[in-house]
């Protein structure tokens, strides 16, 4: 066959790139791989070289590639960028939701009619891309709302933002502004806030920030080299197309490949929007991407043309605002605990600072490489971030605050527990504390030993473990099982009942499985996954502290370093008798019968979980599964069996429907672990 003219062919070729640019960047499902990807596109750029009559100012070709701008010039919106008005609690969001339902009486629409459609508020950079006969023609900041800035651009280098919109069903709308929200994912933002640390240049405080710098550069080549994207939540002014509501606005959106976010709920009443806000609030911790609320619109678009505005102010909508998730505060010190396993664990004393509602006086560091990469300096101002129920963490340091006086940070040399010098495995970032009766360290085993993965004793945590060290009475894992009524009924605060409660619990906890044990001694590198898979091979205690490296590295699954940590950890002299008095006291030391283990009903199956479940949290149906023989991991992949989702599922669900992935509720997984 001959070859089709070169403007077929280039045609061909800017219809396939936009097609596969809408899966990789709107879909998260790309079809081809990267160098099929850049074999189409280098085609493409060399036959446009050859006939530079076949450029169109939407080719993906022209996404990256004009010169620095000397400076911004200006655009009016054809519709008004509206703001929208705050509601920060639930009683100024009852308040905003009688006053829409009273105006829209008035206005001739009966209460049974009223739609809302909640959709997430991104904290990014708000822009405006105005379409032409289907063709990107330009893009604003939102200004003032009227005019905004020309950043068109750098737009046209975000991947996600079509430079044509594609046609579905008949013609594309003659004029058209899409409104929507620029964003960096926070993965992405780590990197470049490291990135910009390593070459000496401040760091921006929030993603929000990063999004707006990175959109806001005179040198569209800066923006291309940031992994920008959007949400499209909305249209402004349109000629030749006529939407009835905001979903239907929505649907069309996605629908002709704009970016619209899969998690757009809609409500009936007041009561409906609070549930849609508390669950948002909920689950913000586990987004890719910074939300600082919710937003709540009217659907029906001729009510909303009815309620009209208030200033700027739409009537028919409003930002239901969270606590934020970031703030700024002082980095006082850097302290240091020890672990069970001898680590030293760095961490932030801070200026205390309201983070997503609460009071933070303290953050987590992770280790003394990740402080090094973030440039961290005593005496800093620092951005610090808490989302959800996730530990406080310093993400950054704000560089262009430092006055000269903060200090570098250094791992010290000793122990701050106990005195004795520090040592560094080769290839490890660990610092350890090589002392076996460092008290921190014997704290923090006992602790890790009592906690619900391990040997699960309720009423024993931290604050009581550190009493009785104190006291003397508690010096190992052990001891806690010659612990008795007259020891604990003197302590301050303890009744009868409560002493009760805490030495059952500790008699019950002898029945706990063999891979709870394990898991509970505290072993360096022996997670409770890892316990489960030594005892299908070593299904008793004897058996495991007889084999030798080469026999545990013999598991398929263990490699030679957790082998090697393991017979370390058995020939300990101090371990060993640990483990006799914990079989003297009767703890379980091994597996059950061979036929009960093969029985387990979930037995090879691998199972992720999402959402909100109707009565068990995320950690204890893992635990339901696990015991049933199943293994529970993170992410949905090729290797997954069953997706457990409850309320909220988000993008795991998406992806789960997309790989033909059996999906379960709570009682259907019940179902399953009855076998």
């Amino acid at each position: 066959m001959s070859a089709p003219p070169p403007a077929d062919r280039a045609e061909e070729l800017r219809e396939a790139i936009r097609h596969h640019d809408y899966l990789y960047y709107s879909l998260d499902r790309p079809e081809i791989s990267d160098a099929e990807y850049d074999r189409l596109f280098r085609e493409l750029r060399a036959l446009e070289e050859e006939h530079p009559e076949l450029v169109t100012p939407d080719s993906p070709t022209q996404r990256v590639g004009v010169e620095p701008l000397e400076g911004f010039g200006q655009i009016r919106h054809l519709e008004p960028m509206l703001s929208l008005a705050n509601a920060k609690d639930e009683t100024e969001l009852r308040a905003w939701h009688a006053r829409v339902l009273r105006l829209s009486e008035q206005a001739g629409f009966a209460p049974e009619e009223l739609r809302f459609v909640a959709e997430p508020k991104i904290d990014g950079l708000a822009v405006s891309l105005r379409y032409e006969d289907g063709r990107l023609a330009s893009g604003a900041t939102r200004g003032n709302g009227v005019i905004g800035e020309d950043v068109t651009q750098n737009l046209r280098t975000v991947g996600a933002i079509p430079l044509r919109i594609t046609a579905v069903h008949g013609a594309v709308p003659a004029l058209l502004e899409v409104r929507g929200e620029v964003y960096l994912p926070l993965s992405a933002f780590e990197r470049l806030n490291e990135q910009r640390v390593a070459a000496g240049e401040p760091t921006f405080a929030n993603p929000r920030n990063a999004a707006a710098g990175s959109l806001r550069q005179l040198d569209p080549q800066v923006t291309a080299s940031r992994p920008l994207t959007i949400w499209n939540y909305g249209v402004g002014f349109v000629e030749g197309e006529t939407f009835e509501s905001h979903s239907q606005v929505l649907a069309w959106l996605a629908e002709h490949h704009f970016r619209v976010s899969p998690d757009v709920e809609s409500a009936s009443d007041v009561e409906e929007l609070i549930a849609v806000c508390r669950r948002w609030e909920a689950r913000r911790g586990d987004l890719e991407y910074d939300i600082d609320g919710v937003v709540l619109k009217v659907d029906d678009r001729r009510l909303q043309a009815a309620l009209g505005s208030v200033g700027r102010d739409p009537r028919w909508a409003v930002a239901y605002k969270f606590a934020p998730s970031t703030a700024q505060t002082r980095l006082r010190r850097i302290g240091i605990n020890v672990g069970r396993t001898g680590v030293l664990n760095p961490y932030a004393v801070l200026d205390p600072v309201q983070v997503g509602g609460v009071t933070v006086g303290l953050a987590t560091l992770h280790n003394e490489e990740d402080i090094n990469r973030k440039d961290l300096r005593e005496g800093d101002m620092v951005v610090v971030q808490r989302a959800g129920d996730v530990i406080p963490q310093v993400v950054s340091p704000l560089t262009e605050l430092r006055t000269g006086q903060e200090q570098p940070f250094r791992m010290p040399e000793h122990c701050p527990s106990c005195g004795t010098p520090v040592v560094r495995t080769p290839g490890e970032v660990a610092v350890r504390c090589p002392n076996p009766d460092c008290p921190q360290k014997l704290m923090q085993l006992v602790e890790h030993f009592v906690g619900r993965p391990a040997m699960d004793i309720e009423g024993v945590g931290e604050k009581l473990v550190h009493r009785l060290f104190a006291l003397g009475l508690v010096r190992d894992p052990a001891d806690l099982y010659d612990l008795g009524y007259e020891d604990l009924i003197e302590l301050e605060g303890f009744q009868e009942r409560s002493v009760r409660n805490i030495l059952a619990a500790i008699e019950a906890s002898k029945e706990r499985p063999f891979g709870a044990v394990l898991f509970a001694l505290g072993i360096p590198h022996v997670g409770g996954q890892t316990a489960e898979i030594l005892i299908e091979r070593f299904p008793s205690m004897a058996a495991l502290r007889e084999a030798d490296a080469e026999e545990i590295a013999e598991i398929p699954q263990i490699g030679s370093v957790i082998a090697q940590s393991v017979a370390d950890w058995f020939a300990d002299s101090r371990n060993q008798r640990l483990v006799e008095r914990l079989e003297g006291a009767g703890v379980r030391m091994r597996a059950e019968a061979e036929e009960d283990r093969a029985a387990k009903p979930l037995a090879g199956q691998n199972f992720v979980i999402t959402g909100t479940l109707p009565s068990l949290s995320r950690e204890e149906a893992t635990r339901l599964i696990e015991r049933a023989g199943g293994k529970v991991t993170g992410s949905v992949s090729g290797k997954t069996d069953y997706l457990v989702a409850g309320e909220n599922p988000g993008s795991k669900l998406e992806k789960a429907r997309s790989l033909g992935t059996a999906v379960l509720d709570q009682r259907a997984l019940g179902k399953l672990l009855e076998g």
